[in-house]
């Protein structure tokens, strides 16, 4: 698969969750910090406010797009003096469904104009988590512009109509929904990274290098193969010693080591997700040996692959 892919197959766990929600003037909704989680809110009617210690509030308008990475903790409302009654919203509670739809707010405005929102969740597996969700910021919102992001609109458009008006089909569609938009709020973000003047490093500036895209490329459609540094700099079109700066200058790691903790991680997914045997994932992942392997992995997971896969 290719980078962007891969970063959501690992780093996803469990099942997202997802509502459509029409709120009546005045009102207020906590969202609880989540570790090991990503959420969004997506306006779809009408003005409010996102307001999170981390920022000052943010005025938001119909189309705006807001992802938190981190699972922080952050309030929406009609206005940033409102404050909110009601108990914080929790992904994880056992009363939340999965999906849903709902009105909340002042019970006699139920006739006046409300804001609607989406908002979700993920849940993440923290011991997986790539390195280029690391480098995202708190806080990403993405203004709705008038043909900006069309696929990325066009996404949030499906997921509303499943949501509000569910068919037979729609507890496949949505998850594969929510897939989508994460995968296109993140293409959105690095569209726009790293901004002009900002600094040239990360995985943002990664991905839009020709040299070192490529290699990541290379590792992720083939982690079995043997790599080298020689091997990934021809990929890169480099000599082998400029491509080692360029890839370290860029990720703050040499290109092996990233290989190499690429390959644990793919392994321990596989570990976890299936029963194929220790011998076939080793070789999946590049080793020839199962003892070297079952090496490897105990230095980066402080166990062995066998009990990594009992501990589930």
């Amino acid at each position: 698969m290719d980078v962007l892919s891969d970063v959501i197959t690992v780093m996803r766990a469990g099942e997202p969750r997802s509502a459509r929600l029409a709120w009546h003037a005045p009102w207020a909704q906590q969202f609880a910090s989540v570790p090991g989680s990503a959420g969004f809110q997506v306006v779809l009617q009408g003005p409010c406010w996102l307001i999170a210690p981390d920022s000052g509030p943010v005025p938001l308008a119909a189309g705006d797009i807001v992802f938190r990475p981190h699972g922080r903790g952050h309030t929406l409302a009609d206005s940033p003096s409102t404050s909110s009654a009601a108990p914080a919203c929790d992904p994880n509670d056992p009363p939340v469904p999965r999906f849903a739809t709902g009105v909340a707010g002042a019970a006699a405005d139920i006739g006046a104009p409300a804001t609607v929102t989406l908002c979700g969740a993920y849940q993440l597996d923290p011991t997986h988590a790539h390195p280029l969700l690391h480098d995202l910021p708190e806080l990403i919102h993405l203004p709705a512009h008038l043909g900006r992001h069309p696929a990325l609109r066009a996404t949030v458009d499906l997921l509303a109509t499943e949501l509000e008006r569910p068919r037979l089909g729609t507890d496949a569609i949505i998850p594969a929904l929510l897939d989508t938009l994460l995968l296109h709020i993140l293409r959105a973000w690095l569209d726009q990274h790293p901004a002009p003047g900002a600094a040239t490093t990360g995985w943002a500036a990664a991905l839009k290098d020709p040299a070192t895209a490529a290699a990541l490329q290379a590792i992720h459609h083939d982690p079995a193969r043997p790599w080298t540094v020689a091997t990934l700099a021809a990929e890169a079109g480099l000599s082998r010693a400029a491509f080692a700066r360029r890839f370290t200058a860029l990720l703050g790691q040499p290109p092996l080591t990233y290989l190499t903790w690429w390959r644990m991680t793919t392994a321990a997914r596989l570990l976890h997700q299936s029963d194929t045997p220790l011998s076939a994932i080793a070789g999946r992942v590049g080793y020839t040996s199962e003892f070297a392997f079952a090496h490897a992995f105990k230095r980066r997971y402080g166990t062995a692959p066998g009990r990594y896969r009992r501990k589930g």
